[in-house]
């Protein structure tokens, strides 16, 4: 199992916003990722910046390679409107290199 990290971008003053929609994520959006073999997934917010940096274990794709199916489709065009995107509603994602681990 490999941990992978990136960073987003959310739009200042939708803090709450996000959280809500992650709050109530579709179910068949979350039976996708882990399907995908994407677990322990945990996105933070630094307040000061309103970067959000997500982590996650995959066991197969990440979450941002799954892009091609309908419903993250929907998902991405669902947070447009809150988050910075690409042309094709996609999150602008920024992967992190991991410096350090404590296992």
């Amino acid at each position: 199992m490999q941990r992978f990290a990136f960073k987003m971008k959310l739009k200042p003053g939708f803090e709450a916003e996000y959280k809500k929609r992650h709050d109530e994520i579709w179910p068949e959006l979350a039976q996708l990722l882990k399907e995908a073999g994407v677990s322990d997934y945990s996105i933070f917010l630094d307040e000061e910046t309103s970067t959000l940096f997500a982590v996650q274990k995959q066991a197969g794709q990440s979450s941002q390679d799954l892009g091609t199916t309908a419903i993250v489709q929907k998902w991405w065009a669902f947070m447009a409107d809150i988050m910075e995107t690409n042309p094709d509603n996609s999150p602008v994602s920024i992967p992190l290199k991991e410096v350090f681990y404590l296992a």
